[in-house]
């Protein structure tokens, strides 16, 4: 028998799915009034609620501790609870061989050890930088790079072993002009304290990636890849924490063989708020030399999804972003719940289910959500990545009923990227991806 407080949540809940359900059959969107009307910024840079407020702690040229500078085109970000009252954070930079000139290192300067690839004797720009902040003034006591030699560094996730996964959006290779293949995933520890070793986890595939979660339960890797016709994957590893001993790659499946398609595009085959059975499929050759890996998922039966991005752990649950998907073509958000039974034998009897959470069909309201990140109250914030002749890169709240609202404004010509939480819920990390600053809000969350 429902208690009354637990009666008043669950009607609210109803409620809330019953507005969402109610707005998407109306061809609207379900909104929530959030924190409040944004309030202009009079430094011109990002509009937040009443109570809110921003600081920057890292910029595009600075001078880092072990002597490099810190480099353009921020993107994906987590942050680390390292002790001592100290926190950490990850971030990656999107540059490629072109971008020599926005990356860590001077003109001409040697490749240091442990770099992944270079090109002409350059290192390649891309990799991430780590920053180590006091969890309460905010104050930055050290930054420095931890990864390099690798190419558009876009997203990644963290681990509940105190790493950043690093994903490369880009499958170059020697007929590209570098030395490597690249499309690789990379462990970063957050308390290296100096650039590590760069070992790609080739066993976890090869295409053009953009963000991972674990499920901090199970130790199973989620993944997204930023592509048109894009998959979603899942990698069992054979021993959960050590990703670099090696495991399974597989890709999500509809259990309706009817349903291939979560785009949307050609008219509604995935209603918003609808569920579906997911199965998995595994795939071969997974270093895919030919970047195939999502062509031959499909043929197998995997689903399609539009430009997979962002992804985060909820609740025993995740959400991830599909940039243009939809009939409007502004975006998606899926949930994924595991199965009790994820990767095992009884959990074809138990299986997992994934949703289309949210779909806009009002760009005014949410386009092109790309970084997401779960807030302690339960409510995503999503980052906008749309350019067009008018600012208007938004942070989007979502409410755990699909109910969208504005959480801040980028007053420049950017994107914001790199959302993410520090582990006592008080700030909210964020970054601009270029010129690239990383800002710290605080306010009444």
């Amino acid at each position: 028998m429902l208690d009354r407080r637990r009666f008043a949540m669950t009607a609210l809940a109803f409620g809330g799915l019953a507005l969402q359900s109610r707005a998407a059959a109306g061809g609207m969107m379900a909104v929530d009034p959030g924190y409040g009307p944004l309030q202009p910024d009079p430094g011109g840079l990002l509009d937040l609620p009443p109570g809110f407020s921003y600081r920057i702690v890292s910029r595009f040229g600075e001078a880092m501790s072990d002597g490099y500078r810190v480099p353009d085109r921020a993107d994906g970000m987590g942050c680390f609870k390292l002790g001592g009252g100290k926190v950490a954070l990850v971030r990656n930079h999107e540059l490629e061989p072109k971008h020599l000139g926005d990356g860590p290192l001077a003109p001409g300067a040697a490749v240091p050890a442990g770099t992944f690839d270079s090109a002409a004797g350059a290192a390649l720009p891309g990799g991430t930088t780590t920053l180590v902040l006091d969890a309460d003034t905010l104050a930055v006591e050290t930054q420095y790079l931890s990864l390099l030699g690798t190419i558009r560094n876009c997203s990644g996730g963290v681990t509940p072993w105190g790493s950043w996964l690093s994903c490369e959006e880009s499958v170059d290779g020697p007929g590209e002009g570098v030395g490597k293949p690249h499309g690789w995933i990379f462990d970063v520890p957050a308390d290296a304290g100096k650039l590590v070793g760069a070992e790609p986890l080739k066993a976890m595939g090869r295409f053009n990636r953009e963000a991972a979660v674990v499920d901090p339960r199970t130790g199973v890797v989620y993944m997204t890849e930023d592509r048109d016709d894009s998959l979603f994957y899942r990698f069992l590893p054979d021993d959960a924490g050590a990703l670099h001993k090696g495991g399974r790659l597989q890709a999500l499946a509809f259990d309706d063989p009817w349903l291939r398609d979560s785009r949307n595009w050609d008219g509604t085959k995935f209603a918003p708020g609808s569920w579906q059975f997911a199965r998995w499929i595994d795939l071969d050759d997974v270093e895919s030399p030919r970047d195939d890996l999502r062509v031959r998922g499909a043929k197998k039966g995997a689903a399609v999804f539009a430009r997979g991005e962002g992804i985060h752990w909820g609740k025993d649950e995740l959400y991830f972003t599909c940039t243009s998907g939809g009939r409007a073509g502004q975006g998606q958000i899926m949930r994924y719940r595991p199965s009790r039974h994820e990767g095992k034998d009884r959990e074809k009897a138990m299986p997992g289910r994934i949703q289309l959470f949210l779909e806009s069909t009002d760009p005014a309201q949410y386009s092109f959500g790309d970084n997401l990140t779960v807030a302690p109250n339960g409510h995503l914030i999503v980052c906008e990545d749309q350019y067009s002749d008018t600012v208007d890169n938004h942070l989007r709240g979502v409410t755990p009923f699909g109910e969208v609202y504005a959480f801040g404004r980028v007053r420049t010509q950017t994107e914001p990227a790199g959302a993410c939480f520090a582990p006592d819920g008080r700030t909210l990390f964020l970054n601009l991806y270029s010129p690239a600053m990383t800002l710290a809000i605080r306010g009444p969350f």
